[in-house]
């Protein structure tokens, strides 16, 4: 049964990691091929499907997360990082460094990748907590929670765009209905999550190299409208493609060029190039040292790296070996709300592979027959799935990786914050989506 393979993989997993203390890159690559032999790939394709894996997955993240990280350390070293951090804490006051964290990231969280804007925030969020001397997930975790939602929930992020297209719904009725549930449940699991007993007690350390530990003086750093403009850079370049590609369907050079612009990888490109300049030698640093500052990011980053893509490896031997579609056969037929079913599916589909983006695309189309005649709202099902993947996020999810490695937390801490919040998200999510759904009804539209 692929169920009960899922689950004993993931048994195995953890015991290599907590208890025999396996690298998690050797650990998940191991996992990955006895999963591929018991699901009947053949042995000669599992190298194969493993290298398909990590390179699809290293393939999406690498440039992104490596460009990133690089950007992040050139704002630290350069003092950018610590003048934003010290204008929120301005801004917001010591004790509102959660509430800043939360509306910083849904703010560049709505048309950003969860990977994209958390690395772009995260140097903000080291800072912070250098400055202030808070505990890391005090400050981290509201900025991941407010993220994971805005990623999971709202268009035009890949998941519910994808989900839009099958159910033929409104990309506009579904960002609009979306932040009517993303923004509450988003804000509320955010500042809640920290305060948890069980959190509170977790205190990991910065991980080493990828923020710097200098304490700039107020002469020292730049000034807030470049830290600001080389900060926010990448986002109205991602924000604006994505803008124009919903408001431009037409098949123009110019909308190629700016969907080019705008792509991830591209603008953390020019990103990275404008920061150069910025805070190189325009500010008295030589480029030796922003060069030795890039080094440092990527020397830090390439454990990470080889962990996400060990993530997809383990991923796509559970696609590979046909979870996904024992899932759909064994979901059809059920006769139960087309909202709920909806969400169910994807969930379980997410606890199966990790991957949101799969569970959403696999669940709207088991559920895509019921939506005829149902009565329901095609946004709402959209709603419906993409709140549904977001939940149980766990080791076979790359996601998580990104979240354990950057917050340097064991596997086992990690599965109890990351976990736990998602989960919750999720369920408050479908809670959101029947509200919504039940208030159309009333009101007639």
């Amino acid at each position: 049964m692929p169920l009960l393979v899922v689950g004993i993989s993931v048994l195995v997993l953890l015991l290599l990691m907590t208890r025999l203390k396996v690298n998690g890159f050797a650990a998940l690559l191991l996992v990955a091929v006895g999963v591929g032999v018991v699901q009947g790939i053949p042995l000669e394709r599992i190298p194969d499907v493993l290298a398909d894996g990590i390179g699809g997955q290293v393939g999406d993240t690498m440039l992104t997360i490596g460009l990133g990280a690089m950007v992040g350390r050139v704002m630290g070293d350069s003092g950018a990082a610590q003048r934003i951090a010290g204008s929120l804490l301005a801004a917001f006051g010591p004790r509102g460094v959660q509430a800043a964290m939360v509306v910083t990231s849904m703010l560049i969280g709505v048309t950003m990748f969860y990977e994209v804007a958390f690395i772009i925030i995260v140097p903000i969020a080291f800072t912070l907590v250098r400055v202030t001397g808070s505990k890391l997930l005090w400050v981290g975790l509201p900025m991941s929670v407010a993220l994971s939602t805005m990623h999971s929930f709202l268009p035009p992020h890949p998941g519910p765009t994808s989900v839009a297209a099958t159910f033929h719904a409104s990309i506009g009725l579904t960002l609009l209905y979306g932040l009517f549930i993303a923004v509450p449940v988003g804000a509320l699991v955010a500042l809640a999550w920290p305060r948890l007993p069980f959190v509170r007690r977790l205190d990991p350390a910065i991980p080493q190299g990828l923020v710097t530990e200098r304490e700039f003086t107020d002469e020292e750093m730049p000034g807030l409208g470049w830290s600001l403009l080389v900060a926010l850079f990448p986002v109205v370049l991602i924000a604006g493609a994505a803008v124009t590609e919903m408001a431009d369907s037409d098949d123009t050079p110019l909308l190629h060029l700016v969907a080019f612009v705008g792509s991830a990888p591209i603008a953390l490109l020019l990103t990275l190039a404008l920061a150069v300049w910025a805070f190189g030698p325009r500010t008295g640093r030589s480029l030796d040292d922003v060069a030795a500052s890039c080094a440092s990011a990527a020397r830090a980053m390439a454990m990470i790296l080889l962990v996400i893509g060990a993530g997809g490896a383990f991923k796509n031997v559970l696609v590979e070996g046909g979870t996904s579609d024992y899932i759909k056969d064994l979901t059809t037929g059920w006769a139960v709300s087309p909202l709920l079913l909806a969400w169910l599916v994807a969930a379980v589909l997410r606890v199966a592979l990790g991957s949101a983006t799969v569970a959403v695309v696999t669940a709207s189309g088991v559920v895509l027959p019921l939506l005829a005649g149902s009565g329901a709202h095609a946004e709402m099902m959209v709603l419906a799935v993409s709140c549904g993947s977001i939940a149980f996020s766990h080791v076979n999810d790359p996601g998580f990786w990104l979240f354990k490695e950057y917050f340097n937390l064991s596997v086992t801490d990690a599965i109890k914050v990351r976990t736990s919040y998602t989960t919750v998200v999720a369920v408050l999510g479908l809670g959101g989506v029947l509200a919504v759904e039940q208030a159309l009804d009333v009101l007639g539209l």
